[in-house]
């Protein structure tokens, strides 16, 4: 089995850290399950891979920064579906959420995949939750191909520097 590598040393200790929101569990839950099942299919097994849950998708990002900054993880993934729930705007909440992750990634140099949603209409009705819940395990399995090919070319550049260097 691959491990995640150190894009810096080379290394086989660091890890990946998945962030799941708390809000709608059941549908973000499938997140996390398609994203660790498309892992697996690149070679990265489940015990490499540290997972940790926030109350909401407000919460995401400083998690992501303070686990990126660890130096433990050569990737972080957050997840979330963000609704409107009528006191806070859910464009305003995404619009942290996302602009967050990405300030998250530039700081640190470590790769940040949002897997974080936002519906524009989203009712609690049978129908959004079957739709949502399907659609979080395709988008579990996207943000797995955006954290392993990601991490790839990371080490194909840092390959690229150190021959640079060697020269």
């Amino acid at each position: 089995m691959q491990h995640a590598i150190d894009i810096k040393t080379k290394s086989a200790t660091r890890r990946i850290a998945f962030i799941q929101a708390g809000w709608h569990k059941e549908i973000v839950d499938q997140c996390r399950i398609g994203f660790v099942a498309e892992m697996a299919t690149r070679g990265y097994s489940e015990d490499v891979i540290d997972f940790f849950e926030v109350a909401g998708a407000f919460e995401i990002p400083l998690h992501a920064k303070l686990l990126a900054k660890s130096g433990r993880y050569a990737a972080v993934v957050g997840t979330g579906l963000v609704v409107d729930g009528g006191v806070y705007r859910h464009e305003f909440v995404s619009q942290a959420v996302i602009s967050g992750l990405m300030q998250v990634q530039l700081e640190t140099e470590v790769p940040v995949i949002s897997a974080v949603l936002t519906p524009h209409h989203f009712h609690s009705h049978d129908e959004h939750q079957g739709f949502f819940y399907d659609h979080f395990l395709v988008k579990g399995k996207e943000a797995a191909h955006a954290c392993a090919d990601t991490i790839k070319r990371l080490q194909q550049i840092d390959g690229m520097t150190q021959d640079r260097i060697a020269a």
